[in-house]
């Protein structure tokens, strides 16, 4: 059972234009969040943080003097800050903006102006982060399961592990590529109960480290979930046609990827 509620949240919030920061406000308080610190920049907001760590840091993509990428990236290289939970407001839509948030492991990505359940769902994956539930399986041990995660983004690969160390996951172990993934499989004897790959990567991509797993090396019954910000249908079939066993967008949501661990690993 969780003691933090939603209302327990103590956000900062960065946010440049007013109207927008009175609106974003005026929602959390309507969630209860009484605990909200503004900051109108980049700067700001990393002046804040060095005195005081919030539950969750909310921004806009654009500040005066940086991006939100560009500070998600500072505060994720501060050891003291790098496990606060992070969501993006924006009316950014391009891919090639978005992406870095994405790989940066944040909680979630809302549009403006955003709806309002999709807030309350983003305030609860931040509770599922900040104080999770370990996932229960009937046809593992939790603490025996063996995964490999594979991500060419260090940010990225330390989120996902951290969510899945969260869910009572500790057996893990990391590859930069698909390349690399494919020589710890060989190496360890094809050691590992499931993979948790990223799509797009160097050397070898997600579709063909599940393609040489499937195919190659005829391993046909280890669950294999893709996890991507790859919005092309025609190469998302292609990995469904290679073999995944499930799909899960980037922002990595907890509670999202516990249901499907749960599906694929109790299948």
């Amino acid at each position: 059972m969780r003691s933090l509620k939603i209302e327990d949240l103590s956000i900062l919030l960065v946010e440049p234009s007013s109207t927008q920061l009175k609106v974003i406000i005026k929602h959390l308080k309507e969630e209860g969040i009484a605990n909200i610190e503004g900051a109108d920049s980049g700067d700001s907001a990393l002046t804040i943080l060095s005195d005081y760590k919030p539950d969750l840091i909310i921004s806009s993509m654009y500040l005066p003097d940086m991006t939100a990428a560009e500070m998600i990236f500072k505060i994720k290289a501060n050891d003291e800050l790098s496990d606060v939970p992070f969501m993006l407001i924006s009316s950014e839509t391009r891919i090639s903006a978005l992406d870095p948030i994405r790989q940066a492991g944040v909680v979630a990505i809302l549009p403006k102006p955003f709806d309002h359940d999709n807030l309350r769902r983003a305030l609860r994956s931040t509770i599922e982060f900040i104080e999770p539930e370990e996932l229960a399986l009937d046809n593992y041990a939790i603490e025996a399961l063996r995964v490999l995660v594979v991500d060419d983004s260090s940010m990225a690969r330390k989120h996902i592990v951290r969510v899945l160390n969260n869910m009572g996951i500790t057996q893990i172990t990391t590859a930069n590529d698909g390349k690399a993934a494919a020589e710890l499989f060989q190496e360890t004897g094809e050691a590992f109960d499931l993979i948790v790959t990223d799509y797009n990567m160097p050397e070898m991509d997600g579709r063909e480290l599940v393609s040489h797993i499937r195919n190659d090396r005829q391993n046909t019954f280890i669950p294999i979930l893709m996890v991507t910000s790859e919005s092309n249908e025609t190469r998302l079939d292609q990995v469904q046609q290679a073999g995944v066993s499930a799909i899960c967008d980037k922002p990595f949501e907890p509670q999202n990827v516990k249901e499907i661990l749960f599906r694929v690993l109790n299948g």
